[in-house]
């Protein structure tokens, strides 16, 4: 039994399945949701699972990469999974650009079985293992199916179980379920976010995302990783009001835009004491990660009062 469907069906099997399950009542996942529960044989047991959020163009393939290379630094094996149609969540892991699940699947007109792990799993710098989701073509299809499938399709192949860390680095703002779907998978959310309103924005309501999911799901919000950004005020000073807190702070330096055009983590950069500092911020995170982070429960602002309440006086 092939464990893909075409994409061009996804929707329509969905639907079907939600209905003969009798799975997807309105408002489960939060108002409006028709999302489909993740099947109990699909989840990831034995490693810690974490999703990885922010706005679009944050720097979260840049955080994933350099937090899976920390977690491989201190002896976990670590999974990064890439769930954004261009797929470059893992280049600066492998220097490529690597095919996706669905670029592979189609050469063999979806027929699974054929395939074998390194047909999809790649090998990155120091040993991290690095799969793209990929996605449908623009304006079709979902997103979230693909990463769903792209699970079924790691543990037909049993390479979850020799794994201690899997990292979601997750597609832009939650717009939709389906995008949404890594939080089915996740222990731990983590936001990337800059000290900017629009980041601060789209991480309130990202927040609102995590919430909704956690009433059916395991997953809960782990913390803030602040990028890009000198000062950390206003992140500190919305989370503070929420109930969030701030878990790292990768400053807004140079060296970091330099990493991506040598696409090299930053681990790959030398010891400069710049660099130095940022790598040991990732060592910390992801020591801080392993050990264990509290359950926040955060409570999202609607969006006309965080307007109000981003800004100076």
């Amino acid at each position: 039994m092939n464990v893909f469907t075409h994409p061009k069906t996804a929707e329509r099997d969905a639907r079907a399945l939600a209905k003969a399950a009798g799975k997807a009542e309105k408002g489960e996942d939060g108002e409006g949701s028709v999302q489909v529960h993740l099947d109990p044989t699909m989840e990831i047991d034995g490693a810690k699972v974490f999703a990885i959020y922010g706005k679009g163009g944050i720097g979260k393939s840049t955080t994933s990469s350099n937090l899976s290379v920390a977690f491989s630094k201190i002896g976990k094996r670590v999974l990064q999974i890439g769930c954004d149609p261009k797929h470059d969540s893992t280049f600066t892991l492998t220097k490529s650009l690597i095919p996706t699940v669905i670029d592979i699947l189609e050469e063999v007109d979806f027929h699974p079985e054929e395939l074998r792990p390194e047909d999809f799993v790649f090998e990155g710098y120091n040993g991290v293992q690095c799969v793209e989701a990929g996605g449908p073509p623009a304006g079709t299809g979902c997103g979230g199916y693909v990463v769903g499938q792209t699970v079924k399709l790691l543990k037909e192949h049993h390479l979850l179980e020799d794994t201690d860390v899997v990292i979601f680095d997750v597609l832009g703002d939650v717009v939709c379920g389906g995008f949404a779907s890594p939080l089915q998978h996740a222990e731990r959310a983590l936001v990337v976010a800059a000290n900017d309103f629009d980041s601060i924005f789209a991480m309130n309501r990202i927040v609102a995302a995590i919430k909704a999911k956690s009433k059916n799901y395991d997953v809960r919000l782990g913390g803030v990783i602040a990028n890009r950004s000198r000062e950390t005020d206003q992140i500190d000073r919305f989370n503070d009001a929420i109930g969030l807190r701030r878990l790292a702070h990768i400053p807004d330096s140079d060296e970091v835009r330099k990493s991506r055009l040598k696409k090299s983590t930053l681990f790959e950069m030398g010891d400069h004491p710049e660099i130095k500092a940022i790598q040991d911020e990732y060592l910390q995170l992801a020591e801080q990660l392993w050990a264990g982070t509290d359950e926040l429960r955060a409570e999202p602002m609607k969006d006309r009062d965080i307007f109000d309440f981003l800004g100076f006086d």
